[in-house]
């Protein structure tokens, strides 16, 4: 059974952080006609305070307005509020006039500040609440003054960049959220008008929407955008060449062809980053830094990168996926560096002796490594178990392995906790949203699930969660190269998906839509 710790962290692995946009076809664009993109998966219950993963994310994303966007660099872009007025502790959003619900009803202050709380309100079990939307948020409405203020109970970072992430119900949907399970309420460029569970998603375009970022335009998108449920990828790449489809993201060996075929538009973006982390709990060797810092100086980082993602990851720079609130290389020269040699002298100082098997011993307990990775992440994570393994045993240690699927994982994690080393993907849009499993109370009581016990860690976020985001970056970023310099955890690639289309342009930021850019090329 997954725990409410367990799953938050599994959503934040799966709020896979895609940035960029894709077109093909080299058409002129034009409006009307249909756009057909193709999801690895059934989104489920479509009610906006339960949406977690990244599918559902997506999927919504057509249908809502959050209070802000953030541009492909990082920057902060009115949304559903035109303006904003940001205090250590709180923001005050100044809301659009002329923003309609799909239903017609105007949206109003009342109507965000009751979408957000509703996510608050403990009856509700939002599983979006402390991972989306930060803990203890709550709203108050002025709709006199046309205002809602966001607040917290203490001076937080990211307290206006969290609301990128919180999509606004409106309408009917606020008075009965039944209908959300297979509708949509919201005051976004689409409405849902079909929903066909395992098969597709049908939205039709709401031509009076002009109230989206600067810039945006309505006036020629698709008239309606159908999301195509497609479990398997090779046939989303066949149905993407031949054109059945407009638009896919592709994980597995299928993006190689479509990069080598013409006509398709492609773009590498960033989904999660690959890394793993070691357990520090007093009874491991690993709560040991000496012991982290040698078994990492053992392994070939840049080798391991390109075993992990099957040669398609980037070098990475940081814990925080882009468009990053904090620009800069948290990574570069912070992580001990590949030295065999200095590993085993590292070793051997730490009191870690070669056995007459080659194993190393200290005070009669062997160096072992049990090392769990989930069997879902593709052939490049087995793979990257095994060359793990390899280099570990080469260093002294012995080294099991325990692949698991994704629910073990979860309870191998934060229950049982019968594991030394860990493979654990994890895509966030905020650093903020990692403080609560890299620190405090560790698991099964708390989510620090590694038992990370790092104090400059600590005393950077505590100085930086106290002041707005860009006075704070400065510690956000130190912080993180605090936990690389420990070995706490290691970087080892940034690992890509490829968008692609064809016949269509389209946008997407954080693994939402930007509706109001798809376009269909002429013809199309």
């Amino acid at each position: 059974m997954r725990t409410p710790r367990a799953a938050a962290l599994t959503a934040l692995a799966l709020l896979a952080a895609a940035c960029g946009g894709t077109g093909g076809g080299g058409a002129a664009p034009a409006g009307g006609g249909t756009f057909t993109y193709a999801l690895p998966s059934d989104p489920g219950v479509l009610d906006a305070a339960t949406g977690v993963l990244g599918v559902t994310i997506t999927t919504l994303s057509l249908a809502y307005d959050t209070l802000t966007g953030v541009t492909a660099d990082g920057k902060v872009v009115p949304g559903l509020a035109e303006k904003w007025a940001v205090e250590p502790d709180k923001v005050t959003f100044t809301l659009r006039k002329n923003a309609t619900c799909s239903d017609g009803a105007p949206v109003t202050p009342s109507d965000v500040a009751a979408s957000v709380n509703h996510i608050a309100d403990p009856a509700a079990k939002s599983p979006i609440y402390g991972v989306l939307m930060p803990t203890g948020m709550k709203a108050t409405a002025d709709d006199a003054a046309g205002t809602v203020t966001l607040s917290m109970p203490k001076p937080f970072s990211f307290i206006l960049e969290s609301t990128r992430l919180i999509f606004v119900v409106c309408g009917k949907g606020l008075k009965d959220r039944s209908l959300l399970a297979r509708g949509t309420s919201g005051s976004g460029p689409y409405k849902l008008t079909e929903a066909v569970p395992g098969d597709h998603y049908t939205f039709k375009v709401r031509r009076e929407y002009a109230w989206g970022r600067p810039g945006s335009t309505i006036k020629d998108a698709p008239e309606t955008v159908v999301l195509k449920v497609v479990p398997n990828e090779q046939t989303a790449a066949n149905l993407l060449i031949s054109g059945t489809i407009n638009g896919a993201t592709l994980y597995g060996p299928d993006r190689a062809r479509l990069e080598a075929t013409p006509g398709i538009g492609k773009k590498a973006v960033s989904e999660a980053n690959g890394e793993f982390f070691y357990h520090q709990g007093e009874d491991r060797p690993t709560a040991d830094p000496a012991v982290r810092k040698a078994l990492t100086q053992a392994v070939d980082l840049k080798e391991l990168a390109g075993i992990a993602s099957s040669g398609t990851g980037k070098t990475p720079t940081g814990l925080v996926l882009p468009p990053r609130p904090c620009q800069g290389d948290t990574v570069t020269g912070h992580v001990p560096a590949h030295d065999p040699a200095a590993a085993a002298a590292a070793l051997d100082a730490a009191g870690w002796r070669a056995g007459p098997d080659g194993v190393r011993v200290k005070d009669g307990r062997r160096l072992t490594l049990r090392y769990l990775y989930a069997t879902t992440r593709g052939a490049g994570t087995q793979a990257a178990a095994e060359y793990l393994a390899a280099a570990w045993r080469q260093a002294g240690a012995e080294v099991k392995l325990n692949g698991v699927i994704d629910t073990k994982l979860s309870e191998s994690l934060n229950a049982t906790q019968d594991w030394d080393v860990v493979w654990l993907p994890i895509g966030v849009p905020l650093p903020s949203q990692l403080v609560g499993f890299l620190s405090g109370p560790a698991a099964p009581k708390g989510a620090n699930f590694a038992h990370v016990s790092n104090d400059r860690y600590e005393k950077l976020v505590a100085e930086a969660s106290l002041k707005p985001a860009a006075e704070g970056c400065a510690q956000w970023l130190e912080a993180e190269s605090a936990l690389f310099e420990s070995a706490d955890l290691v970087p080892v690639t940034e690992t890509t998906v490829l968008q692609a289309a064809k016949g269509a342009t389209y946008e997407q930021v954080g693994g939402l839509f930007v509706a109001t850019s798809i376009r269909l090329g002429q013809g199309g």
